[in-house]
């Protein structure tokens, strides 16, 4: 059971980190903790579960990725997992999912991947199919971006 500590740290951190150069010792100030008692209470949400992961969130547009794609793949189901884990490494993609297919829509692995123009996308995709010797995708390209947030679990 999450603790009102346990609350307000999920809190913070999902505001973003501080910027400044010890953000965790600064965090960890704000609940009278030292630097290595927040990581180790971090550790402990990861370790119980509530906690998967603190990531950074690069705004790609600024630092020139103009093009993004989510490639969809149909890929035989007894495959995805195989599949998918081989894209999920690669160092291009930023996001991978399965789905389930649908009538009019046989697409079940779903990779996003950011590049500087949309012919990159298609060589990239391309590159992909090859490695894992499965050709049947297509490229849906962003046309705006209308949020990028993430969820907020115990908001006032």
């Amino acid at each position: 059971m999450l603790t009102e500590m346990d609350k307000n740290i999920v809190k913070e951190l999902q505001a973003g980190l501080p910027l400044v150069p010890r953000p965790f010792a600064e965090l960890g100030s704000r609940f009278g903790l030292t630097e290595q008692e927040m990581l180790d209470k971090i550790d402990e949400l990861k370790e119980k579960g509530y906690l998967r992961r603190i990531g950074a969130a690069l705004r790609h547009q600024r630092v020139g990725f103009k093009a993004n794609a989510m490639i969809v793949w149909q890929v035989p189901e007894d495959k995805a997992k195989k599949v998918g884990d081989k894209f999920a490494a690669h160092p291009e993609v930023t996001h991978c999912y399965q789905r389930k297919t649908h009538q009019n829509w046989p697409y079940n692995l779903y990779t996003m991947i950011h590049r500087q123009t949309r012919e990159e996308c298609h060589q990239l995709a391309e590159e992909m199919a090859q490695a894992v010797e499965y050709t049947d995708y297509k490229l849906l390209f962003s046309t705006k971006e209308l949020k990028k947030s993430s969820m907020t679990y115990f908001s006032d």
